[in-house]
């Protein structure tokens, strides 16, 4: 038995047309969430798309419809910021491992399809991970690195 990302891996002498099939992008996501956005991921396993990193995989973003802020930050000490402001048609690259984050700017709904270099590249919410972990992590540590108040770390906590 062959396993790919912990999924047993269909036997080559069965394998479909069908199995390589994905039916439903036309269909819009519910974005009608804190972050308003919504990803469709086609995997073997099924606003603002909020910053986050693909610890293992480059990232490929092309935009079907709409336009698209996007951008990301380079690493410590530089943590420069590079942004481009995409239109349909347009493809960005967004290093393995660094930081992003994609935003609709336009007046309309926007629809994009990013593709990625390895086929298990992880996901990392930084506001989920950072505020959300489980257990907490202590409220001082969080308020220091932020240089918040320990009020607001407990009121960002909470939402998590």
């Amino acid at each position: 038995m062959i396993l790919v990302n912990g999924v047993v891996c269909k036997d080559a002498k069965l394998v479909k047309a069908d199995d390589f099939l994905f039916r439903g992008l036309h269909v819009m996501g519910n974005t009608s969430n804190d972050v308003g956005s919504n990803v469709t991921a086609v995997t073997v396993a099924e606003g603002i798309n909020p910053p986050h990193t693909h610890p293992r995989a480059t990232e490929v973003l092309t935009v079907i419809e709409g336009s698209l802020l996007v951008g990301f930050v380079t690493s410590n000490p530089d943590n420069r910021l590079f942004t481009k402001m995409l239109e349909k048609g347009d493809v960005f690259v967004f290093p393995q491992g660094l930081i992003h984050f994609q935003k609709n700017l336009g007046y309309g709904h926007a629809l994009a399809i990013a593709g990625l270099s390895n086929q298990n590249p992880g996901v990392i919410t930084i506001a989920n991970v950072v505020f959300g972990s489980n257990p907490d992590i202590a409220e001082d540590i969080l308020a220091k690195a932020f240089q918040i108040d320990i009020n607001v770390v407990r009121q960002i906590q909470s939402k998590f």
